[in-house]
C-alpha cells in the first residue's frame, strides 16, 4: 500500500516552529532555526505567518513566543481545568462573602490567562472580563502577585521582554515603580489594579503556590465607588484565608 504523504509541507514547517517555542520560548530567529534545521529565510517567513494569524507573538528584543491565539485554542475547554475544579469551591465561598466577581487565572507565555469567572449575585454592575481572555502581568493584580513569585532572574528577563505600555492613565509604565510595588506584594502577599487595566475598576489578587510553583492566581473584582476603607480590608482578609485555603488543598495532590 503506497505510504500516504502530507499536503503542504509549509504546515509541517509550522508545526517544527511551534512545537520548538513550546519548550524554549522567547528565542531569536537564529536559535529557531538552528532547533528546527531550517534556514532563517524560511523561518523568518513562517514566523511573519503565524504572527499574523496570532500563532506566534514577537517580543521587543525581537524574539519570539507562543502566541495568546493558540493558547485559547489549546484552552478551549478550560471550565475542566484541575484548577478551576480544586478552586472552585473555596471560590465560591469568596464569592457569597464579598459579593463581587472572581476571577481565576494561571500564567501563559508572560500573561494572565483567564481560567474561570464567578459572577457577584446581588450587584447590578459587572465586570466585562471573559474566560479565554489574557491580561498583562505588570498591570493586573493577578499578574503583579505572580511577578512576586518570580526569581530575580526571572523578573529581569520578563522586563527584557516586555515593553509597560499604559492601558490608563494609572497603569504602572517606570520599571522602578514597578520593582517597588512588587516588593510590597512580597512582603503583604496580595497585589492591586487600581484602575490599571479598566478605568473605575479595583481588584486585589493573590498567587496559589505548591510545592514552591506558581499554580494560578485568583483576584476581586469590584468597581471603584463599592471600595470602602472597611470593605477593601475585608477583602484583603478574605483573599488570604482563601489563599491559605486553597493552597492547603493544591499541597495534598
Amino acid at each position: 500500500m503506497e505510504k500516504q504523504k502530507p499536503y503542504g509541507t509549509v504546515l509541517i514547517k509550522a508545526s517544527y516552529i511551534l512545537d520548538y517555542l513550546a519548550g524554549m520560548p522567547n528565542s531569536s530567529l537564529q536559535a529557531i532555526a538552528k532547533g528546527t534545521q531550517l534556514t532563517s529565510s524560511t523561518a523568518l517567513k513562517i514566523l511573519d505567518t503565524l504572527i499574523l494569524i496570532g500563532y506566534v507573538e514577537k517580543n521587543v528584543d525581537k524574539t519570539y513566543r507562543l502566541g495568546s491565539r493558540l493558547i485559547r485554542y489549546a484552552n478551549h475547554d478550560l471550565e475542566q481545568n484541575a484548577l478551576v475544579e480544586t478552586t472552585r469551591p473555596y471560590l465560591e465561598l469568596l464569592n457569597e462573602e464579598v459579593d463581587e466577581t472572581i476571577h481565576l487565572g494561571i500564567l501563559a507565555t508572560d500573561e494572565i490567562l483567564y481560567l474561570n469567572k464567578i459572577e457577584p449575585k446581588g450587584q447590578t454592575i459587572l465586570m466585562s472580563s471573559k474566560i479565554g481572555i489574557t491580561r498583562p502581568l505588570y498591570a493586573s493584580a493577578m499578574g503583579k502577585a505572580v511577578l512576586a513569585e518570580f526569581s530575580p532572574e526571572e523578573y529581569a528577563s520578563y522586563l527584557e521582554k516586555t515593553q509597560l505600555l499604559p492601558y490608563t492613565a494609572h497603569t504602572i509604565t517606570n520599571s522602578l515603580k514597578l520593582a517597588d510595588e512588587i516588593q510590597q506584594v512580597q512582603k503583604s502577599q496580595v497585589a492591586f489594579d487600581d484602575e490599571e487595566m479598566e478605568k473605575d475598576i479595583f481588584c486585589v489578587g493573590a498567587t496559589l503556590m505548591a510545592n514552591q510553583e506558581i499554580q494560578g492566581a485568583f483576584s476581586v473584582s469590584l468597581p471603584k465607588y463599592r471600595l470602602t476603607p472597611g470593605f477593601r480590608d475585608k477583602v484583603i482578609r478574605l483573599v488570604l484565608e482563601t489563599k491559605a485555603q486553597i493552597e492547603m488543598q493544591l499541597q495534598q495532590k
